[in-house]
């Protein structure tokens, strides 16, 4: 069965988006079976991944809607993950979720009966706490949180860990933080080094070993519909991904080891 993993911000700009097409992709590289969910209105995610969000025929707003089967929306890319697009109509789809009824367990209604057919299941989350991120989070077994280490970095970072708490104690008890993913990362600002030491002090290990740098390549690469492994695999950003997405293979090793002796 897949694990579900939203990955999310309520501040924009901090590479949710780029981390989850790249960890898409890294993960894929691997021979794991993937979904990436593009769950922001703005389909950056779709756009991202080389599918062109004007042309899809279906997609993750009639899944939501419970019009259209997600095993049916979803896409195949050329980089061997699948992918549930997104639009603008997104934000029209949100606007009727509201007055549905169980209106914030449509996605992980529509996600059950293809929950065998991945290893992973990634939903790149919009950047705030809507209807949306709350779908997103009942769904998901754990939040992934991209991070910029910069001044406001943590009275952010506690409100979004507050609001994943709020989701656990009411909608999923199962919901966990994964991780910490500090992000446009340079290791030479000394006000990055202070926010990231801050990091490790409140979340120890739950702050990710693996850093994404600050790259010109890994930057370049959404504007072509390419994740970064592709786009230039020798970059720092493309070397620092798949880092991740190794670090990530092998937490979960640990967890499943752990699992068996308890």
């Amino acid at each position: 069965m897949a694990k579900v993993i939203a990955v999310a911000n309520q501040k924009g700009g901090v590479g949710k988006t780029t981390s989850s097409v790249n960890l898409a992709a890294s993960l894929a590289v691997t021979k794991r079976r993937v979904l990436l969910i593009d769950l922001d209105p703005q389909g950056n995610a779709t756009g991202g991944s080389g599918v062109d969000k004007s042309t899809v025929e279906h997609s993750i707003n009639e899944v939501l809607l419970g019009e259209v089967a997600a095993k049916d929306a979803a896409v195949k890319t050329e980089w061997h993950y699948d992918l549930l697009p997104s639009n603008g109509n997104l934000t029209v789809a949100e606007v009727r979720l509201l007055s549905s009824d169980n209106r914030e367990i449509k996605l992980k209604t529509a996600l059950e009966p293809i929950q065998d057919q991945y290893d992973f299941i990634l939903i790149d989350c919009p950047p705030s706490l809507n209807m949306l991120t709350v779908n997103a989070f009942v769904a998901a077994n754990s939040v992934l949180i991209p991070i910029q280490c910069e001044y406001y970095a943590l009275e952010g970072l506690a409100s979004l860990v507050a609001n994943i708490e709020k989701i656990r104690q009411t909608a999923n008890p199962n919901l966990q933080l994964e991780g910490l993913l500090r992000t446009m990362y340079d290791g030479r600002n000394r006000l990055t080094n202070e926010v990231s030491e801050q990091l490790r002090s409140h979340f120890g290990d739950k702050v990710y070993q693996t850093v994404i740098p600050r790259n010109v390549r890994l930057a370049e690469a959404p504007s072509f519909g390419t994740p970064i492994i592709s786009y230039d695999k020798t970059s720092q950003g493309a070397t620092a991904y798949l880092a991740l997405a190794a670090e990530l293979l092998k937490r979960q090793r640990v967890e499943l080891q752990e699992e068996v002796a308890a």
